[in-house]
């Protein structure tokens, strides 16, 4: 035999030993754990799960929402303004010397009395205090003596006062008659407006240049009869 036979042989038996030695070792059972252990296993394993993602996950805070700001107020409604009649100033004149002479011009509604004869200069002499023109003067006093409360007291015989109401005269039968038509006038229009419109429109225009020529010869100082 040659030595290459030999390594065959030697290899062989080298294989046969092998094997006989893997068959001769016991075959390793598998590890048997209790019943609890088992048990136990996936219990805890679905428990450890959800910690590790709260821990891997940062959990996000809601975001606080900026506050609105304040709504601008409402500008409150204006006040309507109510329209009213502009004062005449004739009137305003009028309650000045009604404040100031009170004897002499009485408020509604006590009665008209008869006025001084030349009270307009006396009323002139006080016109810086009272802070009136002469005009306004004027004008007041011709309306003052205007209508049935000063005609009504033009009677004959009556008093005539100043502007502190003292006596200042009578009224002269002239003036006491005058002043009846005046009234009288006064009455037929009034009538006349209730009877017939048109009428008393024709009968009032030609009485206004009659009442308005008294009036004037009362109230200023050139007149001799009447004190208007």
């Amino acid at each position: 035999m040659g030595f290459e036979q030999l390594a065959v042989l030697k290899q062989q038996f080298e294989k046969e030993k092998q094997a006989k030695r893997a068959q001769s070792k016991p075959v390793a059972k598998p590890e048997h754990k209790p019943a609890s252990a088992q048990a136990a296993k996936p219990a805890s394993e679905p428990a450890s799960k959800p910690a590790s993602k709260r821990t891997s996950t940062p959990v996000s805070k809601p975001v606080a929402k900026p506050p609105r700001p304040p709504r601008p107020a409402r500008p409150a409604a204006a006040p309507v303004a109510v329209r009213s009649k502009p004062v005449d100033p004739v009137v305003l004149t009028i309650g000045k010397l009604q404040k100031r002479f009170p004897k002499a011009f009485p408020k509604n509604p006590s009665p008209k009395l008869p006025l001084k004869i030349g009270i307009f200069e006396d009323l002139l002499a006080h016109a810086t205090e009272l802070a009136l023109t002469e005009t306004e003067l004027r004008a007041a006093i011709k309306i003052w003596c205007r209508g049935s409360r000063y005609w009504t007291s033009m009677v004959e015989g009556a008093i005539r006062v100043d502007l502190s109401g003292e006596e200042g005269g009578r009224v002269s039968p002239e003036d006491g008659v005058r002043a009846t038509k005046l009234e009288e006038g006064r009455l037929a229009r009034v009538a006349s407006k209730a009877a017939a419109p048109e009428k008393a429109a024709v009968a009032e225009n030609a009485a206004v240049p009659e009442a308005a020529e008294v009036a004037e010869r009362a109230a200023v100082p050139d007149s001799e009869n009447v004190a208007d």
